[in-house]
């Protein structure tokens, strides 16, 4: 379902998000893979970077799209199947951790092909970075994922290491910021998690 816009020759626009679109938080995104005709609405998101979490070649039509808007593209590919390499999981994650706390890629589209279960399982640590209770880190998830839940998914986010997190990357620097909140955000100062794949567009 998309939202009609009217131009400034009252010719309408249509703004449509891709499926499974919501905000995580202030700068941070999620949807399923996005689409051409998605493109006008992620126009109005002003993004930075998209971090992209599969293993396919990013199509070009997309990346035309990154070019042209100067947003970065982060790729950790993750296997697809119902049960991927924890190992290959566990770097994966916390690569894109590190790119998705760092508010100087913000605002940032995190996304994989339905925006379910890998999407879900990034913004499940993230929560657990950020003091979730595991019982509201799983409800969102299985909001997203419906009938699709993964067990594995919901195994891997309870038993990732949060505090391996919190020592790899000792040197954040805490930020203020936002309306007079208060609100904490995260920056990096050093590069002491995998790099991911990043895409020269």
């Amino acid at each position: 379902m998309g939202v009609i816009v009217e131009g400034e020759e009252g010719n309408g626009v249509v703004m449509e998000p891709p499926p499974n679109f919501s905000m995580v938080e202030e700068g941070i995104c999620r949807s399923s893979f996005p689409q051409r005709r998605n493109f006008a609405f992620l126009e109005t998101l002003d993004l930075r970077s998209v971090i992209y979490l599969c293993q396919e070649p990013y199509p070009e039509e997309n990346l035309e799209f990154l070019r042209s808007h100067n947003i970065r593209l982060f790729q950790f590919g993750i296997e697809g199947k119902t049960e991927p390499s924890v190992a290959s999981l566990k770097d994966a994650i916390r690569g894109a951790l590190k790119i998705l706390i760092d508010v100087r890629n913000h605002p940032v589209l995190i996304h994989c092909k339905r925006g379910k279960h890998r999407t879900g399982s990034l913004v499940g640590c993230l929560r657990k970075l950020q003091n979730w209770c595991l019982s509201s880190v799983f409800e969102e998830y299985q909001r997203f994922a419906g009938i699709k839940s993964r067990k594995a998914d919901l195994r891997f986010i309870e038993t990732f290491d949060i505090i391996c997190i919190r020592q790899c990357l000792h040197s954040i620097i805490y930020q203020y910021q936002g309306y007079g909140s208060k609100k904490r955000r995260l920056l990096y100062s050093e590069e002491t998690v995998q790099k991911p794949q990043i895409t020269s567009i």
